[in-house]
């Protein structure tokens, strides 16, 4: 497991995730068990991830952020997201990344977050 506060160097801002592989969907439930401590509601419905890339050897690399630079669980949180990924079955590796570009609004909150948090 490795987490980075670093920026993916050459990387582009959002990758297009894996959406295709069979694990993409057991990820996000993994992803969607893991709660920003301020904010009753998920972090992939938060639109903290921003993607999740699976290799052919299901090597995972995630690369999020969250929604403030200042936020008090950052070095904890990419510790979190991976732990919540690595007992999934088949699953090889797990990498979190966090970067602050681009950097989280509102707007990337799924509907459902909006609706929980009252903001529709």
């Amino acid at each position: 497991m490795m987490n980075s506060s670093e920026p993916l160097e050459g990387a582009p801002l959002i990758a297009p995730s894996s959406t295709d592989h069979p694990l993409y969907d057991q990820v996000v439930e993994a992803c969607r068990g893991v709660y920003d401590p301020e904010i009753p509601v998920n972090i992939y419905d938060l639109g903290l991830i921003y993607t999740i890339d699976i290799d052919g050897e299901n090597a995972i690399n995630v690369t999020m952020t969250l929604t403030a630079p200042g936020c008090p669980v950052a070095g904890e949180m990419p510790g979190w997201v991976a732990e919540a990924i690595e007992p999934l079955a088949g699953v090889k590796q797990v990498d979190v990344h966090l970067v602050w570009e681009p950097p989280w609004g509102m707007d990337m909150m799924s509907d459902e977050a909006r609706l929980e948090l009252g903001f529709m």
